[in-house]
């Protein structure tokens, strides 16, 4: 629980991304789980609650690590294959047509859902929504 409020930190980031028009589900692994490369026919937008893991990118030569708080957009065809961190992972996902997210390739925002950077967007749009013209 978020200290004062009373609210999960799953619940205000699931509240973040519907915000944004994101209708998440809830998944999770436990220690060093391996997910092998793969590719969906989807954009899809991932924001971790819990833990860590770090996303490979072969084609790209990219390794993401993302801790919680972290978002993490991947486009329709990116091949990716992923490393649950030693402490296990709880991530929210929402999935997208193909061609939605603004970029062609991976992106991260870092401390997207980090509680001091969620109340310092009260008055500010989400610049990292699909569709935001960003």
């Amino acid at each position: 629980m978020s200290r004062g409020t009373g609210i999960s930190s799953e619940a205000r980031l699931r509240a973040r991304l519907a915000s944004a028009g994101l209708r998440s589900s809830e998944w999770g692994n436990g220690p060093d789980d391996q997910y092998a490369p793969h590719r969906h026919d989807y954009d899809k937008v991932i924001v971790v609650a819990r833990g860590s893991i770090a996303f490979e990118l072969p084609e790209a030569g990219r390794r993401i690590e993302l801790v919680a708080g972290d978002r993490l957009e991947l486009p329709a065809g990116t091949l990716h294959g992923a490393s649950v961190g030693s402490t296990g992972v709880t991530c929210l996902e929402a999935h997208l047509p193909a061609s939605v997210l603004p970029h062609r390739d991976a992106s991260v925002v870092a401390g997207w859902g980090r509680a001091d950077v969620i109340a310092g967007l009260a008055a500010a749009p989400d610049e990292t929504a699909p569709g935001s013209g960003t």
